[in-house]
């Protein structure tokens, strides 16, 4: 009933920028929190930033000051500006968001199916 549709991984030389996004649809009745996680091969996954509805950002100390998140509230599209990428910065990004639908009485998480991002020479 919900999708989230990312798209804008890649490769990328150490220094370089990305930008995902990812793209909410299907019966959504209002939008949490969207936001980014990633996981690196032998690691948890972990958070990157995340956004509220009225616009509060919160970033992991690795990326503050590189990464900038955003969002298109009438478009359900959450947005991460990756900049001066680092080689550990290489993972799948994975976007989440906390929803409710027009069917269910309360907040659920949904995820995409998860994006490369490679930062390599």
């Amino acid at each position: 009933q919900v999708q989230l549709v990312e798209s804008g991984g890649g490769l990328v030389q150490p220094g370089g920028s990305l930008r995902l996004s990812c793209a909410a649809s299907g019966s959504i009745f209002s939008i949490n929190t969207m936001g980014w996680y990633r996981q690196a091969p032998g690691k948890q996954r972990e958070l990157v930033a995340a956004i509220t509805s009225g616009g509060s950002t919160n970033y992991a100390d690795s990326v503050k000051g590189r990464f900038t998140i955003s969002r298109a509230n009438v478009k359900n599209t959450v947005y991460l500006q990756m900049n001066s990428l680092k080689p550990e910065d290489t993972a799948v990004y994975y976007c989440q968001t906390t929803l409710r639908t027009y069917s269910s009485s309360g907040l659920r998480d949904y995820w995409g199916q998860g994006t490369q991002v490679t930062v390599s020479s």
